[in-house]
């Protein structure tokens, strides 16, 4: 089951769109994706995903005030292709899994960059620890679905991305010869509901 909660109002609303008042749309769990890279002894940067969430976002281009964005991700669905690792990464040296099955970011302000773009800073909980962040947003689009079955679907995607430092969220293991700054990579879209 996929635990994503997302409640939003997002990137797409920092941009012309024709919707005027707040809509809500559900995550396309089969376009959506929540990554992170991170430094492998200098050697090469290693790609983990997260592969349990679902959740939703609303937005309006009319009052950029009142977007907000709630995600909140399984922690012990982290894949990054290898088992070991992967038990090692959920284990209390990094996520901790056990203890904390979630992390959570819930948005505190929305700013409009450009035509497309914008910046969401927000609170991450990770760890039991909380500290803000900022997500460089790219709205992708806001279209009816180009296929005939579908021509009922109202789809919008963005992208997002960022880094931090993870041993400000106290997970220190490995730092530095484990990168210690984590990039983010996010892709999503969803269907207005």
């Amino acid at each position: 089951m996929r635990r994503l909660s997302i409640s939003l109002g997002l990137a797409a609303a920092l941009f012309a769109s024709p919707i005027q008042a707040a809509d809500t749309f559900k995550i396309d769990s089969t376009h959506t994706s929540f990554a992170v890279l991170i430094n492998h002894l200098g050697y090469s940067t290693t790609p983990c995903k997260f592969n349990q969430f679902e959740g939703e976002f609303t937005f309006s281009e009319a009052n950029l005030a009142a977007n907000a964005i709630k995600l909140t991700i399984r922690t012990a669905s982290i894949d990054t292709n290898d088992k070991p690792r992967d038990h090692h990464l959920r284990s209390p040296d990094f996520f901790n899994a056990a203890e904390f099955p979630t992390m959570t970011f819930v948005s505190t302000r929305v700013d409009k960059t450009g035509d497309k773009t914008g910046k969401v800073t927000g609170n991450l909980t990770l760890l039991g620890v909380t500290k803000p962040i900022t997500l460089d947003v790219t709205f992708n689009k806001l279209a009816p679905h180009p296929l005939p079955r579908y021509n009922k679907v109202l789809p919008a995607g963005f992208s997002a991305r960022g880094t931090l430092k993870r041993s400000e969220w106290d997970m220190k293991f490995g730092v530095p010869n484990l990168g210690d700054d984590v990039q983010r990579i996010i892709e999503v879209e969803g269907a207005k509901s």
